[in-house]
């Protein structure tokens, strides 16, 4: 024991400062270090763009769209929709449950422009659900809406591509058209833009237009009938075991579909490219591992005569052996550590100024979010740890193997 340390670890960090002719010695313990400094530093960012990304869009999905969806199993629309939504309401984790209609549609203004998209009819007059309405509005208001007016809300980037403002008005047309005398007349209904909303994401915001459920209704050709019902859980991860529960008090006339297995494909590809790239940047780690070893060899080289040297004044194999995993530990958890402050810096400051920016409509969301997750943060360093501790066994146990009397024999 000396200066309060053990002696192999006293040892350990007495070879790390090589200076003079083994300057090289020096140079690889740099290169080690640097290696697994980048290598932590990438993995930390990596994993924290693909689980900032993956949860910004999944946040955007949760907040423009119900948690569940309620139809009727043979299709045809919901006739009875007071009493299904008073049976979604009972059952527990629920928050609200509210009729809703669907209908494609094409939009179009005075000033030619056209789009389409999607009317969604909703019961204005439920409080949650106005609450979340206002509380994505962006111009105007839900107002006319509930007053019973021809009124109707549209996407921000809906009404941009349109040319419309709040007073203006739109001419909506049902693809449905109405049989007559001369043939198929498409169904046309023209609205006040009473506001405009926007939830974040480009392709709900360029495509997305609200009317008062009775006025869907009479344009959807449902009379008294609606499309399905939407549920707003308290939990929306909870919407698996909800599902389950509201087809058991249904019946088999209606089936559920969570907002988890409409959005599937998209957060399995996330998933994928998340742990391709934990696979990808690690090779940056390996790296770092075999200089870990080049480093340890070289070092077990120059050091012989010393080896030989400690063990014959009684030192054990273990205790050289410790030496040298000391030295390979040590260039490992310095890295770890230097890459782990590097990487978490590097997220607190995209998160607070938000420097880099991303095309809404392409990406889905405007800015690019980082969260590290304690999992991922713990599988990094884990698998840091772990490739340097086998980066310094086999030269350890070569240090610890030599024989006094041979290497003492030859210097």
């Amino acid at each position: 024991m000396k200066r309060g340390l053990p002696f192999e670890l006293f040892m350990g960090l007495r070879y790390l400062g090589a200076r003079g002719q083994r300057m090289n010695l020096s140079l690889f313990v740099w290169i080690g270090v640097g290696g697994v400094f980048l290598g932590v530093a990438a993995l930390i960012v990596v994993l924290a763009v693909m689980t900032g990304f993956q949860d910004g869009i999944r946040d955007r999905i949760i907040a423009a769209n119900p948690h569940l969806l309620v139809y009727r199993s043979a299709g045809g629309g919901i006739s009875d929709a007071a009493a299904v939504t008073a049976t979604l309401r009972a059952i527990p984790g629920v928050r609200s449950a509210t009729p809703f209609v669907h209908q494609q549609a094409l939009f179009t203004a005075a000033g030619g422009g056209a789009h389409g998209g999607l009317i969604r009819g909703v019961d204005v007059a439920t409080p949650a659900l106005r609450r979340e309405i206002e509380a994505q509005l962006r111009s105007g208001g839900v107002a006319p809406l509930a007053g019973g007016e021809a009124a109707i809300l549209l996407g921000r980037e809906l009404a941009r591509v349109l040319g419309v403002v709040p007073g203006d008005g739109v001419t909506v047309i049902s693809p449905q058209g109405a049989v007559t005398a001369v043939g198929m007349v498409p169904k046309m209904r023209r609205y006040t833009v009473a506001g405009t909303i926007e939830v974040g994401m480009y392709e709900f915001d360029a495509s997305i237009a609200y009317l008062a459920l009775p006025a869907a209704q009479e344009f959807a050709g449902l009379a008294g009938t609606v499309t399905g019902i939407e549920v707003r859980l308290a939990d929306p991860f909870d919407a698996k075991r909800v599902g389950r529960a509201a087809a058991a008090r249904l019946g088999a006339g209606y089936w559920a579909r969570d907002w988890m297995d409409m959005n599937r494909n998209l957060f399995a590809a996330l998933q994928l490219e998340k742990l391709a790239l934990f696979v990808v940047v690690t090779i940056i780690v390996l790296v770092a591992a075999f200089a870990i070893i080049g480093h340890l060899v070289l070092l077990v080289a120059e050091k012989r005569k010393e080896i030989g040297v400690l063990k014959a004044i009684g030192a054990s194999a273990g205790s050289i052996t410790a030496v040298f995993f000391a030295v390979g530990m040590t260039i490992g958890v310095v890295g770890t550590v230097a890459g782990s402050v590097v990487g978490l810096v590097i997220i607190w400051i995209q998160n607070t100024y938000k420097i880099i920016r991303l095309a809404g409509d392409v990406y889905q969301i405007d800015h690019l979010p980082m969260k590290l997750t304690l999992t991922d943060g713990l599988m990094v360093v884990g698998a840091t740890l772990l490739l340097s501790f086998l980066a310094t066994i086999i030269p350890a146990r070569r240090a610890g193997a030599l024989a006094p009397v041979d290497v003492l024999r030859y210097e």
